[in-house]
């Protein structure tokens, strides 16, 4: 899940950022592994106490992941990069907060 985020986000990557068809096999790995990962995160979520920070930040970025599902791609110059690193940015830090929720 990690390298997927990382691919996509990767600003000092020595190859141009990812375009055409292996841009939108990226964009489908990182949306897949978000479907994949919110469940997790709301599970590890619920086992801190309802007022405890890290459980807080999950919930936040449970909703992000969420949006970021339910966003389409953009028409605008870009727009289709711009689509697959959303999910990506989310993606690195549900996993953040899935590995944090399990330390807890």
């Amino acid at each position: 899940m990690r390298k997927t985020a990382r691919v996509l986000l990767d600003p000092d990557a020595f190859a141009p950022a990812p375009a055409g068809p292996e841009l939108d096999t990226l964009t489908l790995a990182a949306r897949g592994h978000l479907a994949l990962l919110i469940p997790e995160v709301e599970q590890a979520a619920r086992r801190p106490k309802r007022d405890s920070i890290p459980r807080y930040c999950a919930l936040a970025c449970l909703g992000e992941a969420r949006g970021g599902l339910r966003a389409g791609p953009s028409r605008a110059s870009g727009g289709a990069l711009v689509y697959a690193r959303r999910p990506a940015r989310v993606l690195g830090a549900l996993c953040d907060h899935y590995e944090r929720l399990g330390q807890s």
